[in-house]
């Protein structure tokens, strides 16, 4: 079945089954490799991406349903890696390993999308499903913070 969506700004069309999980398609015929796989049910977030603009699990979301949909994924955030999240991330020195940033990015973008200036409460629920082996969570939280921080210092100087 050939499903045709479109892809951090590009559009797309894949020739391949309509049960496809959206990982799969990503990394395996589109070739982007920022999005991870983890544990392949929903759980951990290591695959999460934005699916016309609210994070989505990837793993266990069939090609099917983003038919004619908007997908990001982290390599879609920013071409430069100069999204206010990534600056932040790197700042905090956030990651451990590593493994799940991306999808730690991704869930933290689509809060930042909707709330752009959540309570500690707020960040800890939006990003309660995304889990990080190396307990980087203190970290994560900081770098969502600081994203937040430097956003509006921006802001605050373009205005000025």
């Amino acid at each position: 079945m050939s499903i045709k969506f479109e892809i951090n700004g590009t559009s797309v069309e894949l020739d391949v089954p309509d049960d496809t999980p959206l990982l799969w398609a990503v990394r395996d015929e589109l070739n982007l490799k920022g999005t991870k796989f983890g544990c392949g049910i929903g759980l951990c977030g290591a695959c999460t991406v934005h699916v016309d603009g609210v994070a989505q699990r990837s793993c266990i979301t069939p090609l099917a349903n983003v038919a004619g949909s908007n997908i990001t994924t982290i390599e879609g955030l920013s071409e430069n890696g100069d999204h206010p999240l990534q600056q932040a991330w790197v700042e905090a020195q956030t990651p451990q390993c590593g493994y799940c940033q991306s999808g730690q990015i991704m869930q933290a973008a689509s809060l930042l999308a909707y709330n752009a200036d959540p309570s500690d409460a707020e960040i800890e629920t939006a990003m309660n499903g995304n889990l990080c082996r190396c307990m980087a969570y203190v970290r994560i939280k900081k770098a969502v913070k600081l994203a937040v921080t430097n956003a509006a210092a921006k802001q605050e100087a373009q205005n000025a």
